[in-house]
C-alpha cells in the first residue's frame, strides 16, 4: 500500500468536506502529517485546525486518537463529523462503563477512524494499552497551549501526554492551538518531546474582527453598555462573565431588557447544558452569557458579537474568546467592557493558585497543632481561618492545603472501602406497600440492615458492609441497593472516614520537596499576563498591532481599519435621554452603513442582498427542521456561508448543489433535494 498524498488529501477535502481547496496553513500541515512529522499548528479561531488532523485520519491506515479538554468541544467535532458519515466517536465521564467499552470494539474491529479522548482518561485502567494493540497512527492534541505552564489554560494532565504517547505505541504527533506566544510554542515542543517539528503559524491576524474598549466605572455602566452594543448591532451575541454568579445576574438583566437570552456555566446539569447549547446553536434565541467553560465548546460560525463583560486574566484567553466571533469571515465586533477594579478579582485568584510561602508555612504549624499523634487533622480551611495572622480567605488557605499534599506533607485518606451511615426513612407500612415482588433483594437488604442494629437505624447509624449475610457481594452489591433505595427516599447513606493526615508529625516542613521558586514563577507570571491584558485596555495605538505584537506576528503595523482607536471612536456610557437616544440611533445608522459598505472588501464569503434574502431565510428555516429533527447544531446541516451561496446560484440540479462550497456527497445524498424543491419553488413564484 502506498502513502497517501497531498493530492488523496484534496480529495478527501472535497468528498468529505465539501470544500474544494484547503486554506491557508492547512496544506502545509496535512502534508507534514501525511510525511509522519511532528508537526505544531498554530492556527487563528476558525482557521480549520481540526481539518489538519481529520483529513489524514481519513488516509492513515490505523486510529487516530485525539486528546481534546472540554467534553462538549469533542461532542461538538464528533457530531459533526458523524453528520458528514465520517467515523469518529468520544469517551469521556458522561458515558457509562458500558458506552465505552462498545465504543472501543467498534474502535478495536476497525469502524471507528477518529477517537476523542478526554486526557484524564488515561489514567484509569489500561486505555492507552487497549489502543495501541488496535494501531494508533496519529496522536493529535487539541488546545495544546493547556500542556504549558506558561499558557493560558494550564493542565496538570496534559504533562502526562507524552508518556501516554510511548505507551501508544509512539505514533507521529500534531499539536494545534490557536494562542501561543512563542515562549509557549517552545513549551508545548518541549513538553510534548516532538521531533524536529514543522511549526505552521499562519498569522493571528483576523481582519473581519473590530476591536472595542469601553471604559465602565461600576456594573450599572457595564450594563448600559452592554444593552446598547447588543441593541445597535445585529445577529447572534456571546457575552462572557466571570462567575457562575454573574452569568445569573447578566441574564436576568437581558431578559428584562426583553432580549432572547439563555445562560450557561459549568453548574448546570448535563440535560439542561445540552438544552442550552442546542437553544443557541439553532438560534432560538440570540444571546448567550456564558463563563469560559462556554469557550472552547462553541463552533458557531455566524456570531456577529462577543461581549466581555468583565476583563479576562490574560490576552490569550481574551484573543480565543473574542475569535469565536466572526468564523464565517464577516464583519463581527469584539467588545471588552473595562473597568480597573476587574484586575482584584484576578488578583485574588492568582494569590489563591499561587499561595505566598509564609502561608504556607503557617498552615503546616497549625496542622500539626491540631493532629493527634498519629497525625490525623480533622480540622478545615474555614476552622483554619480565625487563627492564621493576617487577611487570609478560605480559598487561599485551600490552595495552601493542596500545596502540602502535592509536596507529600499532607496526605488525604480515602472514605472506608466498606462503613456506611445508614438511616431510614420511609415506615415499615410502606416498605410493604411500595417495594414490589421483584425487589426482594432492596427488602432483604432492608431487614438485614434491621437485625444488625435494630431500631436505631431510624435516627442513624454505622453498619460494617462486611458484616452483612454474603448472598449481598459485599460492598459492590450493597452499594447499588443502597443507591436505589435512596434514589425513592426508602433511606439516606453515605460511606464514613476520610480526611487530612500529617504523613510525618514530628517533622519540619523543610524537610519536604516544595519548589517555592517555581511557585513565584507561575505567579509572576500570573501577575505579567494580567498586565498585558490591562495594557490592551488602556493602549492608545492600534489594538490590533497590540496583540499581533504580543503573539509575534511580523504582520503587526502601526494602524488598522477595525478598532476603535484607529477609527476614532471615543467609547463613552452615556444616559437614556431623548439626546442620547438620538446618539444612538445616528450611531446605529453609521454603523449599519460602515458594515454595508465593508463586507465585501473584509471577506470574500458571498452577500445576501435584498433580492436574495427571502431565499436565504426559507433555507435556513428548512436548516433549522432538519437540525432539530436531528437534534444537531444547525451549522452542522449547512453553514450560512453554504446557504448564502446556494440564495445567490440557485443550483436547480444536484450536480449544480454538488459546486456549492460545503456541499459533500454525504451531505448532498442526504439533504440535497430538500434543499433544491427550496430553491426551485422560490424561482417559480419570482418567476410568476
Amino acid at each position: 500500500m502506498t502513502d497517501p498524498t497531498l493530492d488523496d488529501a484534496r480529495g478527501v477535502l472535497r468528498r468529505s468536506f465539501g470544500y474544494d481547496a484547503f486554506r491557508a496553513g492547512q496544506e502545509l500541515a496535512v502534508t507534514a502529517v501525511l510525511e509522519r512529522r511532528d508537526t505544531l499548528v498554530i492556527l487563528p479561531t476558525g482557521g480549520g485546525k481540526s481539518v489538519c488532523y481529520q483529513v489524514p485520519a481519513l488516509l492513515l491506515p490505523g486510529l487516530t486518537v485525539v486528546v481534546s479538554p472540554l467534553i462538549s468541544l469533542m461532542k461538538d467535532q464528533v457530531d459533526a463529523l458523524n453528520a458528514r458519515g465520517l467515523p469518529a466517536a468520544f469517551i469521556n465521564s458522561t458515558l457509562s462503563s458500558g458506552q465505552v467499552s462498545d465504543r472501543l470494539a467498534a474502535a478495536q474491529r476497525g469502524e471507528l477512524k477518529l477517537l476523542y479522548v478526554a486526557p484524564e482518561r488515561f489514567d484509569q485502567g489500561s486505555t492507552a494499552e487497549r489502543l495501541r494493540k488496535m494501531g494508533v497512527s496519529l496522536l493529535a492534541v487539541d488546545e495544546a497551549h493547556c500542556v504549558s505552564e506558561w499558557g493560558h489554560d494550564f493542565r496538570p494532565s496534559y504533562l502526562r501526554i507524552h508518556d501516554v504517547r510511548q505507551q501508544l505505541g509512539n505514533p507521529p504527533a500534531v499539536a494545534l492551538t490557536a494562542t501561543a506566544t512563542p515562549e509557549v510554542r517552545q513549551d508545548i515542543a518541549r513538553q510534548l518531546r516532538l521531533v524536529n517539528p514543522v511549526t505552521v503559524i499562519t498569522g493571528f491576524d483576523r481582519q473581519n474582527l473590530h476591536y472595542h474598549v469601553i471604559p465602565t466605572r461600576n456594573d450599572d455602566e457595564k450594563r448600559t453598555a452592554m444593552i446598547r452594543a447588543l441593541s445597535d448591532r445585529d445577529g447572534v451575541a456571546v457575552v462572557y462573565a466571570s462567575t457562575r454568579r454573574a452569568v445569573e445576574q447578566i441574564t436576568g438583566v437581558l431578559e428584562r431588557a426583553h432580549l432572547p437570552v439563555v445562560g450557561y456555566h459549568a453548574g448546570l446539569d448535563d440535560a439542561r447544558r445540552h438544552e442550552v447549547q442546542e437553544a443557541f446553536m439553532q438560534e432560538r434565541v440570540r444571546v448567550i452569557v456564558a463563563t469560559n467553560a462556554f469557550g472552547m465548546g462553541i463552533d458557531k460560525a455566524n456570531v456577529r458579537l462577543v461581549i466581555h463583560y468583565s476583563m479576562p486574566g490574560t490576552l490569550e484567553a481574551y484573543y480565543q474568546e473574542a475569535g469565536r466571533a466572526g468564523r464565517d469571515g464577516a464583519r463581527s465586533d469584539c467588545i471588552l467592557l473595562h473597568s480597573f477594579p476587574d484586575r482584584f478579582t484576578h488578583e485574588f485568584f492568582i494569590r489563591s493558585a499561587y499561595p505566598e510561602r509564609s502561608l504556607v508555612e503557617q498552615v503546616y504549624s497549625r496542622l500539626r497543632h491540631e493532629a493527634d499523634r498519629t497525625g490525623l487533622v480533622t480540622t478545615s480551611a474555614r476552622d483554619l481561618l480565625p487563627v492564621l495572622s493576617g487577611k487570609v480567605s478560605e480559598r487561599e488557605v485551600e490552595s495552601a492545603l493542596r500545596l502540602l499534599a502535592q509536596s507529600g506533607a499532607l496526605a488525604t485518606e480515602s472514605e472506608a472501602a466498606t462503613r456506611v451511615h445508614v438511616r431510614l426513612l420511609a415506615t415499615p407500612d410502606r416498605i410493604r406497600r411500595e417495594l414490589r415482588p421483584d425487589q426482594g433483594m432492596e427488602l432483604e437488604l432492608l431487614r438485614a440492615l434491621w437485625r444488625g442494629v435494630g431500631k436505631s437505624i431510624s435516627q442513624g447509624a454505622l453498619v460494617d458492609v462486611d458484616g452483612l449475610p454474603p448472598g449481598f457481594g459485599g460492598a459492590q452489591g450493597v452499594f447499588p441497593l443502597l443507591d436505589s433505595l435512596q434514589a425513592r427516599q426508602f433511606v439516606a447513606w453515605e460511606r464514613t472516614g476520610g480526611g487530612n493526615r500529617l504523613t510525618r508529625p514530628a517533622s519540619a516542613l523543610s524537610v519536604f520537596r516544595v519548589d517555592w521558586a517555581g511557585i513565584d514563577r507561575r505567579r509572576r507570571a500570573e501577575l505579567s499576563k494580567l498586565d498585558a491584558v490591562q495594557r490592551y485596555a488602556y493602549t492608545d495605538g492600534c489594538r490590533r498591532a497590540f496583540v499581533l505584537r504580543y503573539f509575534g506576528d511580523a504582520a503587526a503595523g502601526s494602524r488598522c481599519t477595525g478598532c476603535d482607536n484607529c477609527l476614532g471612536i471615543r467609547h463613552k456610557v452615556e444616559g437614556t435621554g431623548t439626546a442620547a437616544r438620538r446618539r444612538k440611533d445616528e450611531r446605529r445608522r453609521v454603523s449599519r452603513t460602515a458594515r454595508s459598505a465593508t463586507a465585501t472588501s473584509v471577506s470574500s464569503d458571498p452577500v445576501v442582498g435584498p433580492d436574495e434574502a427571502p431565499l436565504f431565510s426559507a433555507l435556513k428555516t428548512l436548516r433549522s427542521e432538519l437540525a432539530r429533527a436531528q437534534k444537531v447544531p444547525a451549522y452542522v446541516v449547512f453553514s450560512d456561508r453554504t446557504l448564502a451561496e446556494m440564495a445567490l446560484r440557485r443550483p436547480r440540479t444536484l450536480t449544480g448543489m454538488g459546486d456549492i462550497s460545503g456541499v459533500g456527497p454525504t451531505k448532498l445524498d442526504r439533504y440535497g433535494e430538500r434543499f433544491l424543491d427550496v430553491i426551485r419553488a422560490a424561482s417559480d413564484i419570482e418567476a410568476a
